[in-house]
């Protein structure tokens, strides 16, 4: 007779309460962002890794980047040394998920993406210049109302991402949040950062903005890849003069163009 698994997902808007309930009830599987882990496991006893079989850290790229690097080789550190199996998913292989890669995996098996797959190739891409910070929430309004498509929002901090949402809300704009937008709500604009985006069902996404431009090579394919396969797919970047010298090392970087927007933006859907 089959045994149902028991699956328990730590979450920020989960009491502390019921993840300890739910732990000494007993779980097969256990999902969290690395700090609500690494708070049970050095904590709490009621997190115990010594008969773990499978650890699977996902979005690798990302979460070493946000900061959680120590946790997470603390994390690794605590699962037993042998009989266990880990599986790391990245987007992108930084030295970083090498370096993780090499101390905590024997023998692992690679699959990478060929280059050539990793292209912006057939991602129509614009970029609408504006002056000074302060002129985008106006110029994020104008294109909100001339096209009427699900729209992703990329900010590059979550305080920039709740005083978007906080300044869109006020002027009465209907903005989700992940969550919501994955369960299919009603507004077609969602604000976010590229951690939180990671998963976001690209059949509804049709338009990206990037707010701020991204930091890196990586997280620009990222975000655009964000946009349907369909002909209506297409990015817009916000850029201010200090973003120009960064634009023009992306287009370099992957052998793209990157035009100013026209002014008839339905022309291009």
């Amino acid at each position: 007779m089959a045994v149902p698994v028991r699956v328990h997902a730590f979450s920020g808007d989960v009491p502390e309460s019921a993840d300890t309930a739910a732990l000494r009830a007993g779980v097969h599987v256990v999902v969290g962002t690395p700090g609500r882990v690494y708070a049970y496991l050095m904590d709490s006893n009621d997190l115990k890794l010594d008969s773990i079989k499978l650890l699977v850290l996902d979005e690798a790229d990302r979460m070493l980047d946000r900061g959680f690097k120590d946790q997470i080789y603390d994390i690794f550190a605590s699962c037993p040394p042998r009989d266990m199996q880990v599986a790391l998913f990245t987007y992108t292989m930084p030295e970083e998920a090498l370096a993780l890669a090499a101390k905590f995996m024997v023998a692992p098996v690679t699959i990478l993406l060929k280059r050539e797959e990793l292209t912006l190739d057939g991602k129509k891409q614009y970029y609408i210049p504006v002056e000074r910070e302060e002129w985008k929430l106006d110029t994020l309004c104008d294109v909100f109302e001339a096209l009427p498509y699900a729209i992703v929002v990329y900010c590059n901090t979550r305080a920039k991402v709740d005083w978007l949402v906080e300044r869109m809300t006020s002027r009465e704009f209907a903005v989700s949040d992940v969550r919501e937008f994955h369960l299919g709500g009603t507004s077609r604009m969602i604000i976010t950062t590229d951690l939180l985006a990671r998963g976001i069902d690209t059949d509804r996404v049709s338009v990206v903005i990037n707010y701020d431009l991204p930091l890196t090579f990586e997280n620009y394919l990222h975000r655009i890849s964000r946009t349907s396969s369909s002909p209506r797919g297409v990015a817009i970047n916000f850029i201010t003069t200090d973003d120009v010298g960064f634009m023009r090392d992306i287009e370099a970087h992957f052998g793209t163009s990157i035009p100013e927007l026209p002014a008839d933006l339905a022309t291009q859907f």
